[in-house]
């Protein structure tokens, strides 16, 4: 569904119709799921140009699709190394298929709230030094997750991991207020989606956790506004059915991407 959002070509009938069918109630979504993948262009740019990192633990990467961590991170660090996580059998076995000849970076299968099994695992330990700084990626992923406490565990686990000059970077649908989060809630439960949209405060309360983190500017905020660069690569062009929720927004928009980074001193 994703990949179908960002007009790629790994995607069958079933996928593009549960992506029509959800925009019918999110007509965001479309926009969201693009400004997501901007963001994450932007921000690995950030940390392996301007920050040297060249280590990478992307937490429920799902297929591979336009601007991967690694190939945006090798543009600027081209021995950088990534390993991709995912539960899902069919992210395993076409990122494999994918990355077969490339020793630098891998695709493991795990349940991405279990971070110590993923943190020990051989394959992840062979691309990933941990006493070097490195970075955990959570995007796009925190609405997955419908257990704070589960949240919270998970990413204070992969933080306490990660060595000195670390970072980690989160992001996940936030609604613009408790009622319009609620609402979300009931709709995607309805639509059978495991899901849950938080406010922007919850999504701050939930990191704080984090110990010591330093903040990178601008902070939380819309991952549309985190470092905008009008002149970075744009994405494939959507399918004729998704083009309306591109070109027509909503006026009064419910949801966005929120997204934030922090640096461990």
């Amino acid at each position: 569904m994703y990949d179908y959002c960002l007009g790629g070509k790994d995607n069958f009938p079933v996928d593009r119709a549960a992506v029509l069918a959800v925009h019918k109630q999110f007509p965001e979504g479309v926009t969201e799921a693009r400004n997501n993948r901007m963001f994450l262009y932007r921000l690995v740019r950030f940390l392996a140009r301007d920050c040297g990192i060249r280590q990478y633990l992307d937490m429920g990467s799902g297929l591979p699709t336009q601007a991967n961590v690694h190939q945006v991170a090798q543009q600027f660090q081209p021995d950088a190394h990534v390993v991709y996580v995912d539960n899902d059998p069919i992210v395993l076995a076409h990122g494999r298929a994918l990355l077969a000849d490339d020793r630098t970076t891998t695709v493991i299968a795990a349940d991405m709230t279990e971070p110590e099994r993923i943190l020990d695992d051989p394959e992840t330990r062979k691309l990933i030094d941990f006493s070097q700084p490195a970075a955990a990626l959570f995007l796009s992923i925190g609405h997955s997750i419908v257990d704070d406490a589960k949240l919270e565990s998970m990413l204070g686990t992969v933080w306490e991991a990660l060595a000195p000059g670390s970072y980690l970077a989160f992001a996940q649908v936030c609604g613009v207020d408790q009622a319009t989060v609620d609402e979300g809630n009931e709709m995607t439960k309805r639509l059978g989606l495991v899901w849950r949209n938080r406010t922007t405060d919850q999504v701050a309360e939930l990191l704080g956790g984090l110990t010591a983190a330093e903040t990178i500017e601008p902070g939380l905020v819309k991952v549309v506004d985190w470092r905008p660069d009008p002149e970075q690569p744009r994405l494939s062009h959507v399918d004729e059915p998704l083009r309306p929720y591109l070109e027509s927004p909503p006026e009064n928009q419910r949801s966005m991407e929120c997204g934030v980074v922090f640096r461990k001193p």
